[in-house]
């Protein structure tokens, strides 16, 4: 898909300084501080005013994934889109086909049996789909280069280019060309569309289907922070049921099943011997429904992160980012965002099935893409 390049499949010296440079860039560009909250909470404002504009009246729970998706860009691209932006929605058409289509079964065939890719569509659609994200991700690489001021970085691009200069005028490793900085910016739009809206959907998903425990989120929300003052990350310590909430829909959905990894070196393993070099992919999965670690594994349950005193309880075995030194960058971001958002909503509104469907109606079976997203229901929010 990225030809070794980017953030997330390549590898050796490329990958270092990549995701090294990225992670700086992003701390820089306020991940996981108080000025991003700053971002979130703006954002949440107007997803609260676009869900108000619907009335009480039903709307796909997607709708919750503009809201996500446009604080990661707000980081790649430097400012917010209007959610009716040609360019934002036309980016967020392209990842959801390219995410649909990765979970295609012809998809997986083509990966084993790569000979038979002339009788299959799939990798086509992507490659051509992905490609016309890079037309956009271009134009806006070519627009950074001319107004870029490395006094003052704004955004992703702006980092990237000031390290592709100073690559430049040293004469050193040709690390950070066109090519790779492209597929850096694919890499955190792909993550930043898909992960977040869709455990922020799963989310509000759940609490239609468990009306008390949406019930008591609230109540704790309103005798904590009240319906005025606007959620912050520092709420998490006196919001431990909601807190609990967030987690537990991250573990519950499991939306990630797994990732690739690589043996470093020659391995041993429970017997078997990996030689260096070898693709492993491990099971997220089974980690997150260990039947040793949590008490009723495959069932939606808050108290699988509070004690019997209703503290939070952060589990070892809660891993939905992976681990390691390849884990999600962007997991101190995605927290923030998931709490913030998740509890400004349930301040602001009760959510309901829509009309003609009832509580036991609501499937939690997930449909299955690249990631496994709930099923396209719609939601009534109640102000």
């Amino acid at each position: 898909m990225q030809n070794g390049h980017g953030v997330i499949f390549s590898d050796g010296e490329l990958w270092k300084a990549t995701r090294r440079y990225t992670l700086a860039s992003l701390r820089d560009l306020g991940m996981g501080k108080k000025r991003i909250e700053g971002k979130i909470q703006e954002e949440l404002q107007f997803l609260v005013e676009l869900i108000k504009s619907f009335k009480d009246e039903a709307f796909p729970l997607k709708t919750l994934t503009l809201a996500t998706t446009n604080v990661a860009y707000g980081i790649v691209f430097g400012d917010r889109f209007d959610y009716d932006d040609e360019t934002f929605l036309t980016l967020l058409k392209h990842v959801d086909d390219v995410v649909v289509l990765l979970g295609e079964p012809q998809l997986q065939v083509y990966n084993v049996y790569p000979f038979l890719g002339f009788l299959l569509k799939p990798h086509k659609m992507i490659l051509d789909t992905m490609e016309k994200t890079r037309v956009i991700l271009r134009e806006y690489l070519a627009a950074g280069k001319k107004s870029i001021n490395e006094n003052l970085l704004q955004n992703y691009y702006d980092y990237m280019l000031t390290k592709q200069q100073s690559e430049e005028r040293s004469k050193d490793r040709n690390l950070f060309h066109d090519t790779n900085i492209v597929a850096a910016v694919f890499d955190l739009v792909l993550a930043g569309t898909e992960t977040t809206g869709t455990t922020l959907q799963w989310a509000i998903l759940l609490m239609m289907k468990y009306p008390d425990i949406q019930r008591q989120a609230r109540e704790e929300i309103e005798r904590v922070i009240g319906l005025e003052r606007l959620p912050t990350c520092e709420d998490r310590k006196q919001l431990p049921f909601n807190n609990a909430i967030v987690h537990e829909v991250q573990r519950f959905a499991s939306i990630l099943q797994q990732f690739p990894r690589c043996t470093a070196v020659d391995t041993c393993f429970r017997g078997y011997f990996i030689p260096k070099g070898t693709p492993v992919i491990p099971s997220l999965t089974s980690v997150l429904y260990d039947k040793t670690q949590w008490e009723t594994p495959t069932q939606f349950n808050p108290n699988h992160f509070l004690d019997a005193e209703g503290n939070f309880v952060k589990k070892d075995a809660f891993l939905p980012f992976t681990i390691g030194r390849r884990n999600c960058p962007g997991e101190s971001l995605a927290l923030m965002e998931i709490f913030l958002f998740f509890v400004g909503l349930l301040q602001r509104f009760t959510f309901c099935p829509p009309p003609g469907k009832t509580v036991s109606d609501l499937d939690l079976t997930p449909e299955v893409t690249f990631t496994l997203r709930p099923q396209a229901y719609s939601t009534c929010a109640v102000h």
